[in-house]
């Protein structure tokens, strides 16, 4: 592992935690601020990495989470920063090929299209009442970042969603699934 990688792990292991930590923040300006720090880590360690999809789609969730922080003043509730998010993750699919040259072939443009899909469902998510809708799409976000962070090779990366998916799954068997008494 080359000096770059092992910093751009390190970084991604700094992002890792802003994200853990920021269930942790009282508010939820307070949550969104921290994972906005998580997202600009992930997007320089995956840019260290040559992952350009990683970075592109951190920069896009930086974005969003600076919109989403200033809810009240920006009317982030509105249907058009949904749209405008999701057409935002298809377009930097786009460039991710046509810009930034990853080369496109049969397994590129499935692993690629991943942090697409996550980031679409975490986006829906953030406009959903309640916390089953939130844990149900989290078990589509997180494997399908997961699956791009395994071929990315970014540690903190996979870390993170892996911490996420216990997080969700033990959401749902004790808020979801549980048995009214």
């Amino acid at each position: 592992m080359t000096t770059t990688e092992i910093i751009a792990q390190v970084i991604s292991i700094a992002a890792m935690a802003f994200n853990i930590l920021s269930y942790q923040r009282k508010t939820q300006r307070g949550i969104i601020t921290f994972q906005l720090f998580g997202s600009s880590l992930f997007a320089i360690s995956f840019l260290m990495l040559g992952s350009m999809m990683g970075m592109l789609m951190n920069i896009v969730s930086m974005v969003r989470a600076a919109v989403y922080r200033e809810r009240e003043r920006l009317h982030s509730d509105h249907i058009l920063w949904l749209l405008f998010f999701i057409a935002l993750s298809v377009v930097t699919y786009i460039l991710n090929f046509t810009v930034f040259g990853t080369e496109p072939s049969t397994k590129s443009l499935i692993v690629e299209f991943l942090p697409v899909v996550g980031m679409t469902v975490s986006t829906v998510s953030f406009r959903m009442k309640g916390g089953r809708a939130i844990r149900f799409l989290g078990l589509i976000n997180s494997p399908a970042w997961l699956i791009y962070n395994i071929f990315a090779f970014s540690i903190g990366a996979i870390l993170c969603e892996t911490i996420s998916l216990v997080s969700i799954v033990v959401g749902i068997f004790r808020f979801d699934l549980k048995r009214k008494e």
